[in-house]
């Protein structure tokens, strides 16, 4: 069977621009809410775990590659979305959590996630060794040859490790990889908007011949039927309170050094908050796989804090409040280490943007069991009143249309999915042909 992201560059080749969202998330109501959404469009659903998630040693989701396998295939089966149809992901797969490490430990670590990765079912990886190891000149840029030297180490046992799975699964797919990393680690980050560079053709082009040298020098003479994309950096980036678009006009002489490489598309990292019309643009020039992750709980916690407004106007002084947005701040203040490095300002400033900040690191402490406790009674909560259509409106304005004209559900869970789904369907719009 051919990988389905191949056939997304088959069509291509024939002038149909075509490609696919990367959903990037391991927060069970985001992945539901994915599913759900994607069983209308009767087709693959894309879904990464990054290696900070998810790798041997259980990441912050205290996953490893195999039990995200499992705790996804839960969902799906709950939801009623086919198990064939999901596309399993690794992004950034490769020394970046150990990245401090030396060099052998950093790859020898890397080596066994990504053997897990395709031992486990993934089939789509993302080789990234583009972060300086603890052994590397700090004094020097990681240069391309070292890159793809480490690059093509963990395709070498990607490779042996697929052998070894079709060995128990006869039907399984080819891995299919994608290689470069012209992006910030995972979540998205940009200091100010001037310092963001476009990746430029020679660079692009420096990155390929890299991997063909190191591909050739290990004997991989077929390993480009199985590379489908290279990272770049094509204009687009988030910080915690902006939002960089994409400018067609700038990423013009990148998307045009495609013409040279039609077996080949852009990955594109960091898409989140840009207008489904720039990620339409963005699909036609060549970036086919839009990665989005940050965009997607933000919906979800945007939903939630509207849930506890609604709260607020329902109960008066005498009745228990469930409290969600100021339980969730304490328990961010009580337990910094996934937001004090990325948060700085006074006070105020670091409260506005543990609240609302578009790198959305209040993501790491949603699936603490004590935030998904106070969550369900949330929930509950709302869907013990009878709120009214007007107060929806106020705080759930399109899920409100959506009640009107689609006789969508007005229970809490369903007002902070309709959230997610207005993300989930510009990246559907994008994608789709």
């Amino acid at each position: 069977m051919e990988h389905p992201i191949k056939i997304i560059i088959s069509k291509r080749q024939m002038g149909i621009n075509s490609g696919i969202p990367s959903f990037c998330t391991a927060n069970r109501i985001v992945l539901e809410t994915i599913l759900e959404h994607a069983k209308n469009y009767n087709d693959y659903v894309l879904i990464e775990a990054t290696a900070n998630q998810v790798n041997q040693f259980g990441g912050y989701t205290n996953m490893t590659p195999y039990d995200f396998v499992g705790y996804l295939e839960g969902i799906a089966e709950e939801v009623g979305f086919p198990k064939d149809k999901i596309i399993l992901g690794a992004d950034h797969f490769g020394p970046l959590a150990w990245a401090d490490k030396s060099e052998e430990e950093a790859m020898d670590n890397a080596k066994e996630l990504v053997r897990q990765a395709v031992l486990a079912g993934y089939t789509k990886i993302h080789l990234d060794t583009s972060m300086r190891l603890g052994s590397d000149d700090v004094n020097k840029k990681l240069s391309d040859e070292i890159i793809a030297k480490r690059g093509v180490e963990l395709y070498k046992v990607c490779e042996e490790a697929f052998n070894e799975r079709i060995e128990k699964f006869p039907n399984s797919i080819h891995p299919v990889y994608v290689i470069g990393s012209e992006v910030p680690i995972p979540g998205g980050e940009f200091d100010e908007v001037d310092t963001l560079q476009i990746t430029s053709p020679n660079d692009f082009k420096n990155t390929i011949e890299s991997y063909e040298k190191e591909f050739k020098k290990e004997g991989f003479d077929d390993a480009w039927d199985n590379i489908i994309a290279v990272v770049v950096q094509p204009g687009v980036e988030f910080s915690n309170v902006d939002v960089h678009l994409y400018d067609k006009s700038k990423a013009k002489l990148l998307s045009d050094v495609l013409n040279d490489y039609p077996n080949l598309v852009f990955e594109g990292h960091s898409t989140d908050y840009q207008p489904r019309n720039k990620l339409k643009e963005m699909v036609n020039d060549g970036v086919a796989i839009l990665k989005v992750g940050p965009a997607c709980t933000f919906a979800l916690r945007e939903g939630l804090f509207a849930l506890s407004m609604i709260e607020k106007e329902f109960l008066d002084e005498s009745q228990d409040s469930i409290d969600f947005i100021e339980v969730l701040d304490k328990i961010m203040v009580d337990n910094p280490k996934d937001w004090e490095k990325y948060y700085l300002g006074s006070e105020h400033e670091k409260q506005l943007s543990r609240k609302y900040s578009f790198s959305d690191r209040s993501r790491y402490y949603m699936s603490r069991e004590d935030i998904e406790l106070i969550i369900e009674d949330l929930f509950l909560q709302i869907d013990s009143f009878n709120v009214p259509l007007g107060l929806i409106k106020q705080f759930f304005p399109n899920a409100f249309n959506k009640i009107l004209t689609e006789n969508y559900p007005s229970d809490s869970k369903s007002l902070v999915k309709s959230n997610i789904i207005d993300v989930i369907d510009d990246y559907f719009y994008a994608t789709k042909n």
